[in-house]
């Protein structure tokens, strides 16, 4: 099924949650209202905006549908932008006068025999409307360039509500005109010549881009013209576009950020599937994918913990239909990606699967990242992609420097059960040794999850730790601890120093331990010294024993890419790891506590 086809259908669903227009109309931001008398004359200006936070902001109100304006000029039927409707605009407006004189025309054709007495009285204020009167009251600056709807005084609705002008915004929308076969339904219809723009791409247009589009010769076949080579039917286009500019709408909860790429998904429902089967399916998508904007609280944790049985549940081999009463096998989803691309939109993903294939997905992906102890800042569920990206790949960890084809592909990865690209573990390992925390973890679940897909996948022979494994033969490994032993011992020598051994070493110890342990033995002797002399650390120079007896007598010249990942796995659960009598445990929780104050 094409991305078009599955929109199309799920704008039935939404119709009948009453979460769409109907055709010929669209949900477009309106800043004002302008009231006039059955005569035609203004008598007050009503501000629709809404305040949020600061700040004043247009009201979603559904409007007869928004043309498409490329370079010409094409006014909306009863509401549009200032220059059009009153002649005015903030800059120098060249296009002004033209722009009025065609919304005139156009609605003076359209209410030439009109009787309604709200659509006489639009006719009479256009008739008698001049630019120079915005200059009076009851007019305000912040009019200029908003987008503008007309009201009738003494009337509760906006004038495009009334039922003479539903009445002209169908005969409107009756297309005339070649008919062709249309490629979503498969049925002879009105061929829409420019498809809909699609809006809340998080990166493109504010106005909005097109997802199928042809302005160049170089995009077109046998001669023909912008949709023409796409031939979709006008219902099945306003049906496709308003489905997925619903979904694009802000407060979705089948709207995501991942990366560049903002991310849509939704189910399907059928003779077997029924609504709240479907709905169901999509919350589960949501609680796995959706970062709370809120700070944690109870009902969260709740949450979270619930996701996080079940996805336990799915791992041990159990049917979705166990984890609640409307989960369902056999449920279609859908998950389309999509990013900026100058005005444009770019398919970054198209997934499309049974709901219980994805579900166990989700559930490998989390079992993959698993990793004890846990990372800091880890609850009940694993994290959501979009912040495993920004913890383990961004530079000062900010959201616009995650990599935008490697959010792609992990989440791509992610939802099909492939292999997680390399360069999400180069770019988790890099960034190590750029300077990251090694100790928080965040980079050692990525690290390991990559190299457990591998293993199963026969990309990789050794088996991956999940928690401290003192036996582990990878000589990585027992580097990556013997270094987090090392810093241990600096630190409970000379408590809190400017840099630590990890801040001055870690690169370089991870990538050519020849060069840096003997350097890091000899300093680790001093400590341990110091330690002893206060009847301190026995425990830890045990341990410094126990590491250095698994290794080779000459420390390897270089480690790669992947060795270099081991080596901080082995960091963290050294750093992390219990050790094994309770005076060592007391040690390591006081100095951990110190630790974790620091970061």
């Amino acid at each position: 099924m094409s991305i078009l086809q599955a929109l199309d259908g799920y704008y039935d669903r939404m119709a009948a949650r009453n979460e769409v227009e109907p055709p010929g109309y669209s949900r477009e931001k309106i800043s004002f209202a302008i009231v006039i008398s059955a005569q035609g004359e203004p008598v007050a200006v009503r501000d629709l905006r809404q305040q949020n936070c600061k700040k004043l902001l247009p009201r979603q109100i559904s409007v007869p549908a928004a043309v498409k304006r490329t370079v010409g000029i094409m006014p909306n039927l009863f509401w549009d932008k200032s220059a059009y409707i009153l002649g005015r605009t903030l800059g120098t407006g060249k296009r002004t006068a033209d722009e009025h004189a065609a919304f005139k025309k156009m609605h003076f054709g359209l209410l030439a025999d009109a009787n309604d007495p709200g659509l006489v009285a639009l006719r009479r204020f256009l008739e008698q409307w001049k630019p120079d009167r915005f200059d009076t009251p009851p007019f305000v600056t912040d009019m200029l360039d908003a987008n503008l709807v007309f009201r009738l005084d003494g009337d509760e609705g906006l004038l495009h509500e009334r039922d003479a002008a539903h009445a002209l915004v169908a005969a409107a929308a009756e297309t005339e005109g070649e008919t062709a076969f249309c490629l979503v339904t498969g049925r002879r219809a009105p061929i829409r010549r420019l498809h809909p723009s699609i809006k809340n791409v998080d990166g493109a247009q504010s106005s909005g881009a097109a997802l199928v589009s042809f302005n160049l010769d170089a995009f077109t076949s046998y001669g023909k013209e912008q949709g023409d080579n796409a031939p979709t039917g006008e219902a099945a286009a306003f049906r496709y576009g308003e489905a997925l500019n619903r979904l694009l709408d802000r407060s979705s909860r089948n709207r995501i950020k991942i990366g560049d790429a903002t991310v849509v998904f939704w189910a399907e429902t059928s003779e077997t599937v029924k609504e709240k089967q479907a709905a169901a399916a999509e919350d589960f998508m949501a609680s796995f994918f959706v970062m709370a904007s809120r700070e944690s609280n109870d009902e969260d944790e709740q949450e979270a913990a619930k996701l996080n049985d079940a996805l336990q549940s799915l791992r041990k081999g159990r049917p979705v239909e166990a984890l609640g009463p409307n989960l369902k096998s056999g449920t279609r989803f859908h998950i389309l990606g999509l990013s900026p691309n100058a005005a444009r939109l770019s398919v970054r993903f198209w997934l499309t699967d049974d709901f219980s294939a994805f579900a166990r997905r989700l559930a490998d992906h989390a079992a993959d990242l698993e990793l004890q102890p846990k990372p800091f800042g880890w609850g009940a569920k694993p994290p959501s992609i979009q912040r495993l990206l920004v913890k383990t790949t961004a530079l000062m960890e900010k959201f616009e420097n995650i990599p935008p084809l490697l959010a792609g592909e992990v989440t791509r990865a992610v939802l099909t059960g492939a292999r997680y690209p390399q360069s999400f573990f180069a770019a988790s390992v890099m960034r190590l040794r750029a300077g990251d925390d090694a100790s928080n973890g965040w980079h050692a679940a990525v690290i390991k999850a990559v190299l457990a897909r591998d293993l199963r996948s026969k990309f990789a022979k050794e088996e991956i730790p999940v928690s401290l494994d003192r036996d582990n033969p990878n000589q990585a490994y027992q580097l990556g601890r013997l270094f987090a032993a090392v810093e241990t011992a600096q630190r409970a020598a000379l408590g809190k120093v400017n840099a630590t051994i990890r801040d001055r070493y870690f690169g370089a110890a991870s990538a050519t331990p020849a060069a840096v342990f003997p350097i890091l033995i000899r300093g680790v002797q001093n400590h341990l010294g110091k330690l002893r002399k206060s009847g301190k650390g026995i425990w830890l120079e045990r341990e410094i024993e126990e590491i250095t007896s698994q290794l080779a007598p000459q420390f390897p010249r270089a480690l790669k890419l992947e060795e270099q990942g081991r080596f901080a796995l082995g960091y963290y659960h050294q750093r992390r790891g219990q050790f094994t009598t309770k005076e060592a445990e007391a040690e390591i929780e006081s100095l951990e506590n110190q630790g974790n104050q620091d970061v």
